[in-house]
């Protein structure tokens, strides 16, 4: 990929926070009006950055079309845009935005101990999917499998589930990648939600690409999240 000029990185930083914020794809003019350029640099910027594969363009039609009607561009970063960000940084660009993604994670799988995760589970259905930072993208859906193998096990008495996957799994390195293998057969369980199902078939290959595209640091940050999150729920 041909380097970006400072400019052009900075343009993609300010765009992906805001793409965070808003968490929906954006009209070239709010991206100007929120980044504080002219509507015509921003749309040349986002088409550039497109053609370098940082960002998405995806057209969305007119929900009461009159007459034969025009469908609005919108823009999101992809999930190499991130990774690209993160490299530049020396690594380090997601650190404090993940410990903060783990700790409200962890926090709310302590929470939902008690009375269940059925409120955790639908945000994460929610939101996941469209995650720009491949860490959190990561640590949403291991989240999602571990809530899904804890519906599992209560329905259907199994004692210690969670505690021979996290055996699998080892004490060291995880082999992450199996737990990507564990959402798409999670997927065709018989009993499992029928959206949780979807998410689980839909995402897998995403999730596999995404954890072997991590860096070193970024996996061993995932696989402490990952043993720390089953610690958590497991009985």
């Amino acid at each position: 990929m041909e380097k970006l000029t400072h400019r052009q990185q900075e343009f993609l930083s300010r765009f992906l926070d805001l793409y965070r914020e808003e968490r929906d794809n954006l009209h070239y003019t709010v991206v100007a009006r929120r980044l504080g350029v002219g509507n015509v640099t921003a749309y040349e910027m986002l088409r550039l950055l497109e053609q370098r594969g940082l960002v998405e363009a995806t057209y969305q039609l007119p929900e009461e079309p009159r007459g034969p009607g025009r469908a609005t561009v919108l823009f999101r970063p992809t999930p190499l845009a991130a990774r690209l960000l993160d490299q530049l940084a020396g690594g380090n660009a997601d650190a404090e935005e993940w410990e903060t993604v783990k700790a409200r994670i962890l926090r709310q799988l302590e929470a939902g101990k008690p009375r269940g995760y059925e409120t955790l589970l639908a945000e994460l259905l929610a939101r996941a999917p469209d995650q720009c930072s491949e860490l959190t993208y990561a640590a949403e859906m291991i989240a999602t499998i571990i809530l899904t193998l804890c519906s599992l096990q209560e329905r259907i008495k199994t004692q210690g589930l969670l505690r021979r996957l996290r055996a699998l799994l080892g004490a060291g390195d995880l082999e992450l990648s199996v737990l990507a293998g564990l959402s798409m057969g999670l997927s065709i369980v018989e009993g499992v939600n029928r959206q949780v199902a979807d998410l689980l078939l839909t995402q897998s290959e995403r999730l596999q690409s995404t954890v072997l595209a991590l860096s070193a640091e970024n996996r061993r940050r995932l696989a402490s999240f990952t043993r720390e999150a089953l610690r958590i729920v497991e009985w």
